[in-house]
């Protein structure tokens, strides 16, 4: 019998220690809200800015590996990520490698973002003959890459940049670089050359130069949404959907 009193006892005090919810729209209630707000909105900033964040594909470069209309989930984490504010970085898991597709900030358009494939590392020479890429005098098998023979090679000046790293000066005297034909050049410490897979609708380091490691962004790891941007449809982004996108990134 005493055992049940206690017990009363016990559940009668922890009923009078629970709170009532404050009035709606009292100013507690409010408060309460606010502080929810913030912590969640914290919490969004911090996974933005050291995990995760969100890239929509707006360009053809990269078909048919990624559509015109893909949604990406980027990875953060692995290539590291710089603290707002500073030049301090948070070193990532792991380093890129030839073949790694990659979002990365451009230095040709600032403030834009850019995905493309990594095709050379530090200390890799890379050269192109006809449209085939020759990595450290190997032929490299691209079955990503797609072509349209009907777009001319032609020549660039702002492909010039590449005479920097010409491997002789011979070479640099008659350097004449097209789309389809250049090198061979050397990729120097802390750079990278990305190319994409459309590669007649690229506009990618050929053109406008090698990428720094320091603006490399993340790795595209997940397609969360597709749809077909082109589509002739009443509300594009719902009935031209692609749910079969939807899954890991290639």
């Amino acid at each position: 019998m005493e055992e049940k009193i206690e017990a009363g006892k016990s559940d009668m005090k922890s009923a009078e220690s629970k709170k009532p919810p404050p009035p709606r729209f009292s100013k507690e209630w409010f408060v309460e809200w606010a502080r929810t707000l913030l912590f969640a909105g914290l919490i969004f900033i911090f996974v933005r800015t050291f995990l995760f964040s969100t890239f929509v594909i707006i360009s053809g470069s990269m078909e048919e590996t990624l559509l015109v209309g893909d949604f990406l989930l980027v990875n953060k984490i692995s290539l590291g990520t710089t603290i707002p504010g500073s030049a301090l970085r948070i070193p990532g898991y792991t380093e890129p490698d030839n073949n790694d597709i990659i979002v990365f900030r451009a230095d040709h358009a600032p403030g834009l973002d850019i995905v493309k494939r990594t095709i050379g590392i530090p200390g890799d020479t890379l050269w192109m003959e006809d449209g085939v890429l020759f990595r450290n005098g190997e032929k490299i098998d691209e079955p990503y890459v797609q072509h349209d023979p009907r777009v001319a090679d032609v020549a660039d000046p702002d492909m010039l940049w590449q005479l920097d790293h010409v491997m002789s000066s011979e070479d640099r005297a008659n350097y004449r670089p097209t789309r389809d034909n250049w090198g061979p050049i050397v990729i120097p410490e802390e750079r990278y050359f990305m190319l994409g897979d459309n590669r007649e609708y690229s506009l990618d380091s050929r053109y406008w130069g090698l990428v720094e490691r320091k603006k490399m962004k993340g790795e595209p790891i997940f397609i969360y949404y597709s749809y077909d941007r082109e589509a002739l449809r009443p509300v594009r982004f719902l009935s031209a959907m692609r749910p079969g996108r939807i899954g890991p990134s290639p």
